[in-house]
C-alpha cells in the first residue's frame, strides 16, 4: 500500500508541509518547555525555582493561546475576551492555591 502523501503531486506535498509546519513546531516548543519544567521540578537547582517554573508555564499558555487557538488572527474583541478568560482561570488557580497553602 502506498501512503496518501505519495499520491499527491509535488506542489500539493509542499503545501501540506507548509501547513503542518506551524503545528509541528508548536508541538516541539511545548514539549521542550515541558521538559524544562519537569527538569526544574525534579532537580530543584535553587530555592525559588517556582518563579522560573511559573514563567515557563506562562510562556506555554501564551503559545497555546496565540498559535493553537489562533487568537492572533481574530478581531480585537475576541482577543480581549480570550485574554480575560485566561486571566479568570489564573484568578481561580490563585484562589485555590491560596486556600491550599493557608491550611
Amino acid at each position: 500500500m502506498r501512503s496518501p502523501l505519495t499520491r499527491l503531486s509535488p506542489g500539493d506535498r509542499a503545501l501540506v508541509r507548509r501547513r503542518l509546519r506551524t503545528p509541528f513546531l508548536t508541538f516541539l516548543a511545548l514539549l521542550a518547555l515541558l521538559a524544562v519544567n519537569v527538569t526544574l521540578g525534579a532537580s530543584l537547582p535553587f530555592a525559588h525555582v517556582w518563579i522560573v517554573e511559573l514563567a515557563v508555564v506562562g510562556l506555554m499558555v501564551a503559545i497555546i493561546l496565540l498559535v493553537s487557538m489562533e487568537v492572533r488572527k481574530e478581531p480585537p474583541l475576541i482577543r480581549l475576551f480570550s485574554g480575560l478568560g485566561f486571566f479568570w482561570v489564573c484568578i481561580l488557580f490563585g484562589m485555590t492555591l491560596t486556600d491550599f497553602l493557608a491550611r
